[in-house]
């Protein structure tokens, strides 16, 4: 019998099992509940990918939009219907900062008897014991310092003469300083030029230099871009603010749309063109517009005149038609522009950051959460304005205090009350902010729909890189 060889029974070859996937090197992708998921099965319920941010919906995206165009439109029209020619020319009063400088040099330094370079040699014989007395007492009896100073620039460059410095005076000059001189046209010869100042700017350009240094380092391109804002709104407040409110123009129009344009270029330069930044542009604007109708009132029912020390006073003598209270208002939605912009972007970020973290949080829960980050904020950047205003007005506080004034006498003068109108409005539009901003970036976070374009672009890449956000 013939026997065939029969293979021992073999199971049925199965296909080899698919390698498994490299991990992605920056993060992971899972379906976002809502159908599609990464794999046939579809079914893990969020999504989270590194990556370039996932734009918001186009409906959210035209929301926006109709608000925010009409109001660059209108600071676009605002600026060329306001924009001036120029500061208007005045003839010189040589008072205080308007009269004409030049740069100078100190070559020699002398010691002098003062009796024989002072107008008056007598001996004053009345009571030294007061502050007049005893700077006569030193003018008479004292060492003087005889200066002899070049002037370097102008049309007298070369010309030198010779500045007396009494002992008690508060600047003492030494042997190659370099100071700012005053020219008196109208005055004798020997009389023309005076020092006033000593030339600051070489320190102050090593300090902006430094500071510019620190913000590059630290802010790498973002701080760049900061500077360059801080730049464009230098520009803004020195060839369109000033000018325009010299020429006449209502001084809080002016600062309203100067402020506005700071606001959309810093903004939008720093924190690029996204519906976050957006929101906190909003918010912004909201919290300018109630610092202005605040301090309107207050200025207004406290009657603030603006005209409180001799720089206010010059002004309003070389330009009379300046509103001086306009002008203080001015100064309070502009001085406060700058924190306002902390906490909106900053109130915006935590809520967009928030939402990353949970997406299925609802406004509600967004909002009280970054409301809680907000308080924190509020109680710091609240204290920073106030003692900001305080350092600045602490020489005429120290005043008030040697007086033995009382804290109502203090406060009921014009001078500290426009301080304390000035921080109070502002401080209240810096509180504000908080809660408006908060709640607008919880709206539009929450509301967000994308739409299968937005979904697509959402989508993580097979095998991409980075973390997809929203912005």
């Amino acid at each position: 019998m013939n026997s065939t060889h029969q293979p021992p029974h073999q199971p049925p070859r199965q296909p080899p099992p698919p390698p498994p996937e490299s991990p992605e090197p920056h993060g992971h992708s899972h379906s976002d509940g809502h159908g599609n998921g990464s794999g046939d099965g579809g079914g893990h319920a969020h999504s989270h990918s590194h990556g370039p941010p996932a734009p918001v919906s186009r409906h959210l995206r035209k929301v926006i939009a109709a608000v925010l165009i009409p109001f660059t439109v209108a600071v676009v029209v605002g600026l060329a219907v306001l924009w001036p020619g120029g500061a208007p020319a005045h003839e010189r009063t040589g008072v205080g900062f308007d009269r004409q400088t030049q740069q100078a040099t100190v070559t020699k330094v002398d010691e002098v008897d003062c009796k024989s370079v002072n107008a008056s040699g007598e001996t004053p014989t009345g009571n030294t014991s007061t502050a007049e007395g005893s700077s006569a007492q030193q003018q008479a009896t004292g060492t003087c310092k005889k200066a002899t100073v070049r002037v370097d620039t102008g049309k007298d460059k070369g010309r030198t003469f010779t500045e007396i410095v009494q002992p008690d005076a508060s600047r003492q000059l030494s042997q190659g300083q370099k100071v700012i001189v005053a020219y008196a046209p109208d005055a004798p010869k020997d009389l023309q030029y005076s020092v006033t100042d000593a030339d600051r700017k070489l320190p102050m350009a090593l300090l902006a230099g430094i500071f510019a240094l620190a913000v590059v380092v630290v802010g790498r391109m973002r701080g760049v871009m900061a500077l360059i804002a801080l730049a464009v709104s230098f520009l803004i407040l020195t060839f369109f603010i000033l000018p325009a409110i010299l020429q006449g123009s209502n001084p809080l129009v002016v600062a309203v749309v100067g402020a506005s344009a700071i606001m959309l270029i810093a903004l939008y330069m720093c924190h690029g063109l996204s519906a976050r930044t957006s929101v906190a542009v909003l918010g912004t604007l909201l919290s300018l517009l109630l610092i202005g109708l605040l301090g309107s009132s207050f200025i207004g029912w406290s009657a603030l005149t603006g005209n409180t020390d001799d720089n206010t006073g010059l002004i309003h003598g070389l330009y009379p038609n300046i509103d001086m209270s306009g002008l203080l208002l001015a100064g309070v939605i502009i001085g406060s522009l700058g924190v306002l912009d902390d906490v909106t972007v900053t109130q915006t970020s935590a809520v967009w950051e928030l939402h990353e973290a949970n997406p299925a949080m609802g406004w509600r829960g967004l909002y009280r959460a970054g409301i809680r980050i907000g308080r924190d904020h509020i109680a710091s950047v609240v204290n920073t304005l106030v003692l900001a205003y305080a350092g600045a007005a602490l020489p005429l506080l120290l005043l008030f205090s040697i007086a033995q004034s009382s804290v109502g006498t203090v406060a009921n003068s014009e001078l500290v009350a426009e301080e304390i109108v000035r921080t109070l409005v502002g401080s209240i539009g810096l509180v504000a902010s908080v809660p408006v901003t908060t709640a607008l970036a919880a709206l539009v976070v929450s509301a967000d729909r994308p739409g299968p374009q937005t979904a697509a672009a959402a989508e993580p890449a097979r095998g991409g890189r980075g973390r997809r956000r929203k912005r």
